[in-house]
């Protein structure tokens, strides 16, 4: 099959950027998305000119590193799946395909298709955590966790931080990502001690790294490759405000 891209390009250091034409031919739906990118930076090595920079690592749809939006759809046009996962066969023969970065104030571009999303490491680092000294690792079942519960706190422990949930917000909200992180660990035991003080670091530290506020469109969860739920937003706010009352 041959694939038209539209990909977006950008030097590092430079704040503009603009897409420029690549056309892929011979190419095998079975493919991966990311296999296609890596078929094309062969080509353009051999033509001795500069590779598009992209993010990847697992391929398994586990980490979120290969964070693209795809014809408008952060991860492409699948719901609940990276752009790891996703292959050719999703796409027509001599389709027209446009490729860009994450599109959000806080998330700068470093180069091509590569963003700087260090704003949520130091989301993380300002609360999303236990403190307490727990020893060695307790016996599995030594602290009693509702089953209802512990499903929950997992659903909301899945999620990778990619970033999806800001680049499909139209005010880059990362509501989603940091209600994620609250809802983990406000539902389980080890994390109550600490709920109050973490809620209100992690929500006072998204604001300062620049995102916009949540106007509850639902546009997050759908794009979030583990589906969070928007019912994870509503438990954050509920903390917040108990927290600074």
């Amino acid at each position: 099959m041959l694939l038209k891209l539209k990909i977006w390009r950008q030097k590092r250091g430079q704040k503009k950027g603009s897409f420029e034409n690549y056309e892929m031919d011979h190419l095998s739906p079975d493919m991966s998305f990311l296999e296609m990118l890596d078929q094309l930076n062969e080509d353009l090595v051999g033509q001795k000119k500069v590779p598009v920079a992209f993010d990847h690592d697992c391929r398994e749809g586990i980490c979120g590193s290969c964070s693209l939006v795809i014809n408008g759809n952060p991860h492409g046009p699948h719901a609940g799946s990276a752009v790891c996962q996703l292959h050719l066969r999703s796409f027509k023969d001599k389709e027209e395909i446009w490729i860009e970065p994450f599109r959000a104030k806080a998330f700068p571009v470093l180069q091509d298709l590569i963003v700087d999303r260090s704003a949520f490491d130091r989301i993380i680092q300002s609360g999303a955590y236990v403190s307490v000294n727990t020893g060695q690792a307790p016996e599995a079942h030594s602290i009693l966790v509702e089953k209802a519960k512990a499903e929950e706190a997992f659903s909301h422990a899945a999620c990778i931080g990619c970033g999806a949930c800001v680049a499909v917000c139209k005010n880059a909200s990362a509501s989603l990502f940091v209600a994620a992180k609250v809802s983990h660990l406000a539902l389980l035991p080890q994390g109550k001690v600490e709920k109050k003080a973490r809620v209100l670091k992690m929500v006072k530290q998204m604001e300062k790294e620049g995102f916009g506020a949540c106007t509850n469109t639902g546009a997050c969860s759908r794009a979030c490759p583990k589906e969070i739920s928007l019912h994870s937003i509503a438990r954050m706010n509920r903390e917040y405000f108990k927290s600074i009352f």
